[in-house]
């Protein structure tokens, strides 16, 4: 475990270490839309989702991109309040995991489609407790169900997916409820557009920004909706 005295940038640049490691290729591809959808509320508001898919960097690098999407957030869900830190999550004993919150318009983009774009391009949902080179149950595939009919579309998704064996294996994504968000820390926002040729990301993230523009032309917006828009 990292020492909880180590600064936010000292942490930053030990993170760095820890993802500076080689790739494991993954393979992408534009599965099938899920058969069931959340239907758009007939007043306009916004809703939420929250997804967990491996290192937060790239899933908030892909879902900033995302027609529809206002905000996308890197976090931690799945575990308490006094262990959401960076430092922490990292030793794998918290029941967090890195998660990205996407708050977004339902009349522009649905819950499904997000979903879809989660399982295509933004991780490999057959990995256990793992993405790539990132091993550890804080890298686990998870969509943390904001609701009970989220939570039925996320299932119904998986098991969609699963029959049709989409990806000649079983998925892995577990379905979590009733599990809050919390932010991640400052310097974790916005990552993958303000390091896109620091080694991990120009290897690991960067081929899903172009996964999304090749695989969901009809979603891909060329400009990230940033935490910090200002320093973007």
């Amino acid at each position: 475990m990292k020492s909880l005295a180590l600064t936010a940038g000292t942490l930053a640049a030990a993170a760095l270490v820890w993802h500076a490691v080689p790739s494991f290729a993954e393979t992408t591809r534009r599965v099938p839309a899920p058969t069931a959808d959340l239907v758009a509320p007939a007043a306009a508001k916004t809703e939420t989702a929250v997804f967990a898919g491996g290192c937060f960097w790239g899933v908030q690098g892909v879902f900033q991109r995302v027609q529809g999407v206002s905000n996308a957030v890197s976090g931690y869900a799945g575990g308490d309040a006094k262990t959401a830190r960076y430092d922490e999550v990292g030793s794998g004993r918290t029941g967090h995991a890195e998660a990205v919150q996407i708050t977004y318009d339902p009349k522009q983009v649905s819950y499904g489609k997000l979903l879809q774009i989660y399982f295509s391009v933004a991780h490999d949902p057959t990995e256990l407790n793992r993405q790539g080179p990132d091993t550890g149950t804080q890298y686990r595939s998870t969509v943390f169900a904001e609701n009970a009919d989220q939570a039925r579309i996320a299932k119904d998704y998986v098991a969609q997916l699963n029959q049709a064996k989409t990806f000649g294996k079983p998925l892995a994504t577990t379905i979590e409820t009733a599990k809050p968000f919390f932010a991640a820390e400052d310097y974790h926002q916005d990552y993958l557009t303000l390091h896109p040729n620091q080694p991990y990301i120009a290897i690991n993230d960067m081929p899903k920004i172009d996964d999304l523009k090749k695989l969901f032309p009809e979603s891909y917006k060329a400009q990230p909706v940033l935490v910090n828009a200002k320093r973007g």
